[in-house]
């Protein structure tokens, strides 16, 4: 009998969503982390859609919303001009209950989320490092480092490596790291200002080779900068300041800082370990992925590994699924955390780099482009679902099969409002709730399926048809398998015949909850 189910290394934003899926699951979960308390300032701000999508599920969007500053457009400058303003509420209006964006310092999101665990019964455990473990092939035995000096071994069924960008799981598995970091040397700082682009929006600025995001906070004029520091002060002996920050960009926004709150600097990286699983061990958020901050999708991504894994675990565990279901974490976070490390790496480099090509096409390319591009609603759904995380797919996964209307098994659940004129908000989300496997049909459910899903004690929801679920690539009357996630699992027009679909439930050995 091992001491707990899974042990957390680290409780950034990515280990705390992980422990406070799976203790909600019911798992005995144990969450360390070798800092002292949780740190008071961070640099990871932005909360997209999807995240929210997921949390609503947790019962915890609403608290973190409200928790919030949201932000609804964003404006890009190019050497002081004023080029694009793109409302982000228009780009995501009808795909998702959240078109919008949030500021939610890290800091800040890791105190909620505490307090949630703590509330499901889990404290984080502070001082308390993991030294080293070892993976028996039944289990792992970990031990840990407490701040008095004290040793102690822990055994669990899995570990869980969420333990950052200089993580011990990660180098005890060898897992490499390839990747590489930018030459510029990145400043984040919480300041008070005044000047026309402290509007409450998210205002970038681009120049010759200077690049300052200004994002909207809580509190009159207070805002985070994050931008470039001097390149004649990136080899500084001395501890760098404001006044060694590069300006022109700045200074081109007429921006008055009045104060500075605080003021940190930072190397920027991109990497993806080479695998996210050995064994009874996994890699998660940071130790597993680290990208440039273009987009704000690093934090979010790290939830978005914790969601996928913690109800894989959970159902292995409670042997509701087939403990193969765990084989497919790695090929569905690793394929995305390429792909994603690419993406930000190519814009990233356009935003910073001083050659001439970059320049080029930051200071001329883009003002004459991006405003009739964002103009086309094709262009500004894509930038909202690549933005969002609403576009992630699993369609090359083991675990996905089927399609039916333009619904792939493998995609995230098609968002529908279903309110009437006047009603209280309701949609196709709100049983995900439960976080287990179930069946949606929109439009009428034949009796086989109806007959199947209770035999297997899986919850059918049925929808009465309306044209939007048309829009949204819906198969009227069609069986949609949904994963604990909000993932298509197994999708079929023909809902007369279940064999398909027995055979799906078999393969998988998917049960109700016991």
């Amino acid at each position: 009998m091992n001491d707990v189910d899974v042990l957390i290394a680290g409780a950034g934003p990515t280990g705390l969503v992980l422990a406070l899926c799976l203790a909600r699951a019911g798992v005995r979960v144990r969450i360390v982390d070798k800092a002292p308390a949780v740190a008071s300032t961070s640099r990871a701000l932005v909360v997209h859609a999807r995240t929210l999508e997921f949390y609503r599920q947790l019962g915890i969007a609403d608290a973190v919303v409200d928790a919030s500053v949201r932000f609804d457009a964003l404006n890009l400058w190019v050497g002081g001009r004023h080029v694009a303003h793109v409302e982000l509420g228009a780009l995501g209006a009808g795909a998702t209950a959240y078109p919008y964006v949030l500021i939610f310092p890290q800091d800040e999101h890791e105190r909620l989320l505490g307090e949630q665990l703590a509330a499901a019964g889990v404290t984080v455990e502070r001082p308390c490092a993991l030294a080293r473990f070892d993976d028996r092939g039944d289990g792992v035995v970990a031990r840990l480092m407490h701040d008095d000096g004290r040793e102690e071994t822990c055994s669990a069924a899995y570990l869980a490596g969420c333990d950052g960008a200089h993580s011990t799981v990660r180098e005890q598995l060898g897992a490499g790291f390839p990747g590489a970091t930018y030459a510029h040397l990145f400043y984040v700082a919480d300041v008070e200002a005044q000047g026309p682009a402290i509007n409450g929006e998210l205002n970038v600025a681009l120049d010759f080779a200077d690049l300052v995001a200004i994002f909207p906070m809580k509190g009159d004029g207070r805002v985070r900068f994050i931008g470039t520091v001097k390149p004649e002060n990136e080899q500084a002996e001395h501890a760098l300041e404001w006044n060694d920050v590069s300006r022109r960009a700045i200074d081109t926004l007429r921006i008055d800082v009045t104060r500075v709150n605080w003021f940190s600097t930072y190397h920027v990286h991109h990497r993806v370990a080479s695998h996210f699983r050995s064994g009874r061990t996994f890699l998660l958020g940071d130790a597993a992925h680290i990208h440039s901050p273009v987009g704000g999708q690093g934090m979010n991504t790290g939830i978005g590994d914790a969601i996928n894994l913690g109800w894989k675990i959970a159902g292995a565990l409670r042997r509701t699924i087939d403990s193969r279901v765990l084989e497919s974490f790695e090929p569905e976070r690793l394929a995305f955390a390429k792909r994603l490390v690419a993406t930000t790496d190519r814009a990233f480099k356009i935003a910073t780099s001083d050659g001439p090509i970059a320049r080029f096409v930051r200071l001329h390319a883009i003002p004459e482009v991006l405003p009739p591009l964002t103009a086309l609603s094709e262009v500004r759904r894509f930038m909202f679902r690549t933005l969002s995380q609403t576009a992630i797919e699993y369609r090359d996964s083991a675990l996905s099969r089927g399609v039916a209307g333009s619904v792939h098994a493998g995609d995230r659940l098609p968002w529908v409002d279903l309110r009437e004129d006047g009603a209280e908000p309701i949609d196709n989300y709100a049983p995900l709730a439960a976080r287990e496997f179930q069946v949606h049909v929109y439009g009428g459910a034949k009796p086989a399926l109806c007959a199947l899903c209770g035999t297997r004690g899986i919850a059918l929801h049925a929808f009465a048809w309306r044209e939007a679920m048309a829009a949204a690539g819906f198969a009227r009357d069609a069986c949609y398998l949904l994963r604990p996630d909000g993932y298509v699992a197994f999708a079929e027009r023909n809902g007369d015949d279940t064999s398909a679909f027995t055979r799906y439930l078999d393969d998988w050995r998917i049960t109700a909850r016991s």
